[in-house]
């Protein structure tokens, strides 16, 4: 009987590490825009809304991509939020402070984007 509820215990364990892996890690966030290169002279929500949106144009800027800065974290965009982001950014009337809300899929520290909205 022992070893019988401890086999099945290391199957419920196997089946469940099983489906945690193969879950989708579905996120929304909602954060300030910056440029990957810029994004390690801050360190807090009050640098990052400082940040300038010319800054954040400027060609070696948007060559590094984009993130989000949200509850302390930064989460990298992927190639398609980075194209979004840089319409978003490019069309906000804001000099700097630029929030956006981001739906995906995070892999690792960066997020699949599949909708990204400016937040007013």
């Amino acid at each position: 009987m022992r070893r019988t509820t401890l086999i099945a215990a290391l199957v419920m364990m196997v089946a469940g590490a099983a489906y945690a892996a193969t879950k989708d890690n579905k996120v929304s966030v909602t954060g300030y825009i910056i440029d990957n290169a810029c994004s390690a002279k801050f360190h807090d929500a009050d640098g990052v809304k400082g940040h300038p949106k010319s800054c954040a144009l400027m060609d070696g800027c948007v060559k590094s991509g984009y993130a989000v800065f949200s509850d302390g974290k930064y989460y990298k965009l992927d190639k398609t939020g980075n194209a979004k982001a840089h319409d978003i950014i490019k069309a906000s009337s804001a000099d700097k402070g630029i929030q956006v809300k981001v739906e995906g899929t995070l892999d690792g520290d960066t997020i699949k984007v599949s909708s990204i909205s400016a937040v007013m």
